[in-house]
């Protein structure tokens, strides 16, 4: 029999699950931009230790954010903890997008932006980077002239690699006085751009943050929103009780403690990333710059029967056929110099 209560009119259309694959195990992941060597040994062992009352007791999220806080030079009320950064974007939407109200973006990026539109009603209105994934800076300042609820921007970008430089961060915010600025710094620790101590003088910046990618610990999920005080208030008002677990918790402070460990593999990254794209360049395979720990590159109509010779190969890599206008974009996330050389040589074989 047929059900009388329907799912709301949002979800028609939407892709169920958000097309996650699962089944990576035992192959060299290098499409979901994780760390590809784990996290520190230091949070394996806290994990470990974790006792028994720790686990039944729900965690003390205002005290964990007093111990993190003066990793992200921020006080404790400048931040809100979340079920990772996915979290963190449902947040600012629970807290200051109302229905009718219009979002801005720049696409391609990170989907989660308009989905979360989608389910909140708003309308979204998109600008694009170009064919050479030029940020189109004349069109955002023209677009904030008509006051949007918010502006959402990655920077780093997803799945361009592209970042926009703090001269022009600045301007936008000068532009944005009716408009809540969001900031998402995943990639912060190998761009090593952010805007966060600006949080204090703005109070419609949100910078994003995540434990997922240099540290390592996308499996636990734990995100962060940094805002100026009184934005940081309202954001935590939507949020349940206990918004995060205590094993990332756990996790994160002793992620924070063990600094050298996720330095040492973002040198490692960005050393293997310069390697990677002198070979993509010697085999004249199209890219672009990149600060983060991916590379997007353009093997035009020869990238179907690629990705699934590389996962022939027990490699993984993304296609993102969906965010441009034709096929042969993929975006490679990238690991350490011995795993790129497997990458190379599988490429150079294939090309």
């Amino acid at each position: 029999m047929k059900s009388r209560v329907q799912p709301r009119r949002a979800l028609e259309g939407m892709p169920g699950e958000f097309g996650i694959r699962e089944g990576r195990a035992g192959l060299l992941r290098l499409d979901y931009n994780e760390n590809t060597v784990g996290c520190s040994p230091a949070v394996r062992r806290a994990v470990a230790q974790m006792t028994r009352a720790e686990l039944s007791t729900y965690p003390e999220c205002a005290a964990a954010r007093r111990r993190l806080a003066p990793y992200f030079k921020a006080h404790a009320e400048e931040m809100a903890l979340t079920n990772g950064a996915d979290e963190a974007l449902r947040v600012i939407f629970d807290a200051y997008v109302e229905r009718g109200d219009r979002i801005l973006l720049v696409e391609p990026t990170f989907p989660m932006y308009r989905i979360y539109a989608r389910l909140f009603a708003a309308r979204t209105e998109v600008l694009r980077y170009d064919e050479e994934m030029r940020f189109p800076l004349k069109g955002v300042l023209a677009a904030l002239r008509r006051r949007p609820r918010v502006f959402f921007l990655a920077n780093p970008n997803n799945p361009t690699g592209t970042l926009v430089p703090r001269a022009t961060l600045a301007r936008i915010l000068r532009a944005a006085g009716h408009t809540l600025v969001v900031v998402d710094e995943a990639y912060f620790e190998f761009s090593g751009v952010t805007v966060q101590p600006w949080i204090q003088r703005h109070r419609n910046l949100v910078v994003v943050r995540t434990f997922s990618k240099a540290a390592g610990l996308a499996g636990l999920r734990l995100g962060v929103l940094l805002a100026h005080r009184e934005t940081a208030r309202a954001l935590r008002k939507p949020q349940p009780p206990f918004p995060v677990n205590v094993a990332a918790l756990r996790a994160a402070e002793a992620a924070i403690r063990d600094r050298a460990y996720a330095r040492k593999f973002v040198a490692e990254v960005q050393r293997a990333r310069s390697q990677f794209c002198a070979a993509l360049q010697q085999l004249g395979v199209r890219h672009w710059p990149s600060p983060t720990n991916f590379v997007l590159a353009d093997f035009g109509p020869r990238a179907t029967a690629l990705l699934r010779d590389f996962e022939h190969h027990a490699i993984l890599l993304r296609d993102r056929r969906p965010d441009f206008p034709r096929p042969g974009y993929v975006r490679i996330t990238i690991g350490t110099r011995a795993q790129m050389k497997r990458v190379v040589r599988l490429l150079r074989k294939l090309l």
